[in-house]
């Protein structure tokens, strides 16, 4: 769900009260307008025009289809005597519903009316950031932006975002052989944003996971992605020694409240030991000895755990990296990427040129469709799903993660190749069968809690349910659904039984069926005040549009269901795993929706440690304070058994025994501050 692999202008949108203009009525691109195919490595998805009328205005007209979501959208932007924005107006549809949206200024005051908020301000000198809108509201921007004599522009609602030329290369052959410009944006959000210019600062492309290029140059994105990554992990080996510290003696933390995972209590007056990459001692602070020469950390009032897992953590760039360790997180499970991308951080991490969490990765293999997910590898038969496994095997994955448009029919033999190479299986429910069939061909684990309640929706969702459906059929049947039902609890029963794990990632579904526009979601509210406006503002995008025939209220009704079918899940004995399939900022919400499942605080830490690293095989290495594991853990100012949400407050982390200062890895990614 997380939109960290569009480009800014397409973060997901909602509804507003300006009137939402139908398909038909948006404009139509002449024939000379410029195109964009929007594209990722798992095929095309959509198409983008723009042009300019005579008097310099700017058009543009979107469509796109991903994984059954669609946006369809227009926008008109008149520049000023400055080349800024004097007026916009986007127009259209989204996922979240009405994607109108608003700008105009009033002499010096810029006024602005979005999905998710309507203000004023100065706006002398000051671009307006379009909430949503085509690529070219982006375009605009970038191109203002490089212009600058300075490459810094202030922006409304608020902040301030820069360039950096980062590199060039040159796309195309003969004729249409272009030489093209690299640069990072930074203050847009907590990772630099590239972009790619011609040599004169017009905009050309964006390629970051989902790609919009220009006509002649798709088939570039393969060599714009890899001269891109390079010039992008130049900069990781500088961060990584600016915010590391290996020590050359023992690291005692002493005094500490201390989280036993394998036991799942909480420990007073306990004193850890850590040597090299190790933890050697651990024990009360009266009967463990701190060695000579240590460096010793106060625990007064502070509690001491071993590092969270991030179980559903698409890594989005290099920064993920210090962002997840600044939260507490050591180890992250990849459910699918850029396998190229993954490998990739594979070997600078352990050569110690990138900061990042253990990435326990999986690739993700899909079928060829309209909703084939975007960084998937595609098969289209048997055979290559199979050699798709050995290959995921051969690159060092530990799993595999089958989706929606798979062929169900190709499960049985893809799964079994997996299982004797030792490899977990998971993933979404591929279109035609319920998450029991699943379990009966061999998955492991089923992702998302949407995927177990499709185990009681009609059979008419079912061959369409790898689109838009996974998410309109469970909000509109859970509420009504019998959660002691022969199906639901047999599904329930034959996981526990054959310890079938769930990766519920509550607080994804939580942002799809409970907000409205404007309202901040609930996973981010102690961050206000700590990250740049344009991100913040996009915490405000409200849940998806609510089908014809319901409200809103009876998506929160489902989706209160899904918090009672969760502590079923769990009083009955499904091993649950903590994964946020968003920004990572999510996992210590997805935390506090467990308490309210029923979960006590050491059980839901523990689903975000040790549980996880059971999962996987490493709990002999990994997941819990214990002599002679991996010291990954972090320390915390407060008592997360008495309030959870003081996991937020992280002071100290250890990876592998490297020291980092949780402000400093929070003040490396673009926070302003401590979460409150």
């Amino acid at each position: 769900m997380r939109p960290a692999l569009l480009p800014l202008a397409l973060l997901l949108l909602s509804t507003s009260a300006i009137t939402q203009v139908p398909k038909d009525q948006l404009d139509q691109p002449p024939a000379n307008a410029r195109h964009y195919t929007i594209q990722s490595t798992g095929g095309k998805h959509g198409d983008s025009w723009v042009w300019q009328l005579p008097d310099g205005t700017r058009k543009a007209r979107e469509s796109m289809v991903l994984r059954g979501m669609v946006w369809e959208m227009d926008y008109t932007g008149k520049p000023g005597a400055n080349g800024l924005p004097a007026s916009i107006t986007v127009r259209g549809v989204t996922p979240n519903g009405n994607a109108a949206e608003s700008f105009s200024l009033t002499g010096s005051v810029g006024n602005w009316l979005s999905p998710v908020d309507k203000g004023s301000g100065a706006a002398a000198g000051k671009f307006y950031a379009a909430y949503g809108g085509p690529i070219d509201t982006t375009a605009w921007l970038v191109e203002r932006l490089v212009a600058s004599p300075n490459k810094r522009l202030a922006l409304l609602p608020g902040g301030e975002v820069r360039a950096e030329r980062l590199t060039t290369m040159t796309v195309g052959k003969g004729k249409t052989a272009k030489p093209i410009v690299l640069w990072q944006i930074l203050g847009y959000s907590t990772s630099p944003f590239p972009v790619w210019t011609d040599t004169k600062g017009k905009f050309f492309a964006v390629s970051n996971g989902m790609a919009w290029l220009p006509d002649g140059y798709a088939g570039e994105q393969a060599r714009i992605e890899k001269v891109q990554s390079a010039a992008l992990s130049a900069q990781a080996p500088l961060l990584y020694k600016k915010l590391v510290t290996v020590p050359k003696a023992p690291v005692a933390f002493r005094n500490v409240k201390l989280f036993d995972a394998d036991a799942r209590r909480f420990l007073t007056g306990q004193t850890v030991v850590v040597s090299g990459a190790k933890i050697v001692a651990v024990g009360p602070v009266g009967s463990t000895p701190v060695p000579a020469g240590a460096q010793v950390i106060d625990g007064t009032g502070k509690t001491l755990l071993p590092g969270l897992w991030d179980c559903h953590m698409h890594v989005g760039d290099d920064y993920t990296g210090a962002q997840e360790l600044s939260l507490g997180v050591t180890s992250v499970r990849d459910p699918g990427n850029d396998d190229v991308k993954t490998v990739d951080r594979w070997k600078r991490a352990r050569a110690g040129r990138l900061l990042m969490p253990n990435v326990y990765a999986s690739s993700l293999i899909d079928g060829k469709g309209p909703n084939t997910a975007q960084v998937a590898n595609v098969a289209t038969s048997e055979a290559e799903a199979i050699a798709l496994v050995r290959k995921a095997k051969a690159n060092g994955f530990t799993g595999v993660k089958f989706y929606g448009t798979f062929d169900y029919r190709w499960l049985p033999a893809a799964i079994a190749e997996a299982h004797k190479l030792g490899l977990h299986v998971h993933g979404h429910v591929p279109k035609g069968i319920r998450p029991s069939q699943a379990v009966r061909h061999g998955y492991d684990e089923i992702t998302h809690i949407n995927w177990i309640v499709m185990e009681g929706v009609p059979a008419e969702v079912l061959p369409v349910d790898n689109g838009i459906a996974r998410f309109e059929a469970p909000g509109r049947y859970m509420k009504d659904m019998a959660l002691d039902s022969p199906e639901m609890s047999g599904l329930i029963a034959t996981m526990a039984a054959k310890q079938i794990y769930s990766d519920p990632t509550m607080v994804a579904f939580e942002s799809i069926y409970v907000p409205e526009a404007g309202e901040l979601g609930a996973s981010y509210t102690a961050l206000v005040g700590t990250l740049p406006v344009t991100m913040e503002r996009s915490f405000k995008s409200g849940g998806f549009a609510v089908p014809a025939g319901l409200a809103r209220s009876d998506y929160r009704a489902s989706w209160s269901r899904m918090v009672a079918l969760l502590g079923m899940m769990h009083k009955a004995g499904v091993p649950i795993v903590a994964g946020t399939d968003g920004y990572g900022f999510e996992l210590i919400h997805e935390l506090e929706i467990y308490l309210e499942a029923g979960m006590t605080p050491a059980e839901a830490i523990a689903a975000a440690t040790i549980v996880p690293a059971k999962m996987l095989g490493v709990d002999k290495r990994t997941g819990s304070i214990a002599v002679g594991k991996d010291a990954d853990l972090f320390l915390v100012e407060g008592d997360p058994e008495q309030k959870i949400g003081d996991l937020r407050q992280t002071r100290w982390v250890m990876q592998g025994g490297r020291l980092m200062n949780a402000d400093e890895l929070r003040s490396a990614v673009g926070f302003s501050g401590r979460p409150r």
